[in-house]
């Protein structure tokens, strides 16, 4: 063997001494995925969250992937002859529309279900309706009525631990029902961070179509690794955030004062980036951390 084989070997042996504190500290914990984005529309990229949610699961883990479906609404929604409306980043959903969705969201859950039996995993695709795993209430848009979208305020998780215990991984559609049993459609960021906190997940991971929070908006190389609650308060207090990202990391500060442990934000466009964040001493995204909680990236900056 030569020396550049022998240094290839070497580096991958790094690569897996790196990730074992992780897979130590992680075995048999919850992770709640966030699955959505582009990630979801390219079928390499689709693949990769695939693969790396399998291999979560195969080390230790206990994943559970929340998945979105907007641009397959959409897309169904042309298709019909109908024109998708938005207000204040919310689909407004009429009845018809409500329809669509779930039928098309129940597509994608059993797509994902597919393509993880075929990794040899086993996985079972259901609803917030089912096990009335989802309970709602209408939500609206600064005061407007923007149809059958649901705001959670319940979530019955016994169906998650079953499904857990006999060693499947759960892949769920954020599809909801209130107290008269009309489906409602739910805000994917909203459902998984519902669902997170009532597992008490150790880590809570969105992909977005965005590296993670940045200090500076326009410059990529103001990434923030590591970010506090207290500090992303001050963050949002201070304008630094807005856009798409203000409700994600007001979800990911609710998520952690209620008890998950930490809540990743990542670019789902980064092939395997699931497995760099987690698995690496500085990750690729933004973590957003409790009070208690070490700063793995920081502690290995200043020594």
């Amino acid at each position: 063997m030569d020396r550049k084989d022998m240094d290839l070997l070497l580096q991958k042996t790094e690569v897996l001494i790196e990730a074992l504190p992780y897979i130590q500290r992680f075995n048999r914990k919850i992770i709640v995925v966030k699955y959505g984005g582009s990630a979801m529309v390219d079928e390499e990229l689709k693949k990769n969250v695939i693969k790396d949610v399998t291999l979560l699961k195969l080390v230790g883990f206990k994943p559970i992937i929340v998945h979105g479906g907007g641009k397959e609404i959409s897309k169904w929604v042309n298709k019909v002859g109908m024109e998708p409306r938005f207000i204040n980043g919310l689909r407004v959903t009429d009845e018809a529309t409500m329809e669509i969705a779930e039928m098309v969201l129940n597509k994608v859950n059993k797509e994902l279900v597919q393509d993880v039996q075929e990794l040899g995993i086993k996985a079972v695709g259901i609803s917030g309706k089912d096990g009335g795993l989802l309970k709602v209430e209408k939500k609206y848009s600064n005061g407007e009525d923007i149809g059958f979208v649901g705001e959670v305020t319940e979530v019955t998780p016994k169906i998650i631990y079953d499904l857990l215990e006999k060693d499947f991984l759960p892949i769920i559609c954020p599809i909801g029902m209130d107290a008269t049993f009309h489906s409602y459609n739910i805000n994917a960021d909203d459902a998984a961070c519902a669902i997170a906190r009532a597992v008490k997940a150790e880590k809570l991971a969105f992909l977005t179509d965005i590296e993670g929070v940045m200090k500076d908006p326009s410059d990529k190389s103001s990434l923030i690794s590591e970010l506090g609650v207290e500090e992303a308060k001050e963050l949002i207090a201070g304008g630094t955030i807005g856009g798409g990202m203000l409700p994600k990391l007001n979800n990911c500060i609710d998520a952690i004062e209620n008890g998950v442990s930490r809540v990743h934000i990542l670019d789902g466009r980064i092939p395997h980036c699931l497995l760099l964040e987690i698995f690496t001493n500085k990750g690729i995204g933004t973590a957003i951390l409790g009070r208690s909680e070490p700063r793995y990236y920081c502690e290995r900056e200043n020594k």
